[in-house]
């Protein structure tokens, strides 16, 4: 037990209009509770200054917010515990309520940090650019504006696996096993597995069934005839256009998501 106040940090969309409901309230009690020091206070579209001295991120907000807040985090992940401001609250799960309640426990250092495993994406365009992205939920490859089938091309650790036909692939982590990956007939994995899931998007095949896989391995996404509109999408936030000659590689991150 340490008699130093507990460091926080403050991360909170500013274009929800449910924030004022409980931002104000939050920030105001953080201010006046003994035991805790409030760092400072992000706007989610911020870049953060991650070097900050602090021990512990209040996302205020839904799943989404944790999301941005993982990807600005970038190699200098810092546990994050969510207020659920938002609409989908699986990761971040108190109410403001509860967590004014709970306040004096987090005061006094009592609770635990869980880590859960989160990818690096690697967008290697034609032209050789290559665009790196951190992730939590999953990447897709989605059919997006082209409006009909993709044939995407799956290999592990280099070796060729099959073709899907459909309208999209995802590769999810266990926690985002739950998001996408589950509305596309995905599989629930246990959120301590340290698996990927592959996951077809309404496969034009009857015997494509999403496949579990070892994080450790390395996956590699290819469409070589892929139409103008096919686009990548990282935990339904980054975007971008997918094209005949780019490929994706998958791969487990150096660093974890601590709730």
């Amino acid at each position: 037990m340490t008699d130093s106040p507990l460091r926080v940090i403050v991360i909170a969309r500013n274009n929800s209009h449910r924030l004022p409901e409980g931002h104000d309230e939050i920030l105001k009690t953080l201010q006046s509770t003994p035991g805790i020091e409030l760092v400072d206070v992000y706007s989610s579209e911020d870049e953060l200054a991650i070097q900050a001295d602090a021990e512990l991120a209040l996302v205020l907000g839904g799943d989404g917010a944790i999301l941005r807040a993982c990807r600005l985090f970038g190699e200098s992940q810092l546990p994050i515990l969510g207020i659920n401001l938002g609409r989908l609250g699986f990761l971040a799960d108190l109410s403001p309520a509860d967590f004014l309640r709970l306040l004096p426990q987090l005061a006094e250092r009592k609770y635990q940090v869980v880590r859960h495993l989160m990818f690096e994406c690697l967008h290697q365009h034609a032209d050789g650019r290559v665009d790196r992205h951190l992730g939590l939920n999953e990447t897709a490859i989605l059919s997006g504006a082209s409006l009909q089938l993709i044939d995407i091309d799956l290999a592990i650790n280099g070796e060729r696996v099959t073709t899907y036909s459909g309208d999209g692939l995802l590769i999810s982590t266990p926690v985002g096993s739950t998001a996408h990956n589950l509305s596309a007939g995905g599989p629930i994995l246990r959120q301590d597995l340290r698996a990927f899931v592959v996951t077809p998007i309404c496969p034009h095949t009857l015997t494509i069934r999403p496949l579990i896989d070892d994080a450790d391995a390395e996956y590699q996404l290819s469409s070589p005839s892929a139409p103008p509109g096919v686009m990548l999408v990282v935990d339904g936030q980054v975007k971008e256009p997918f094209e005949p000659g780019d490929t994706v590689c998958v791969r487990r991150a150096s660093v974890t998501f601590q709730l």
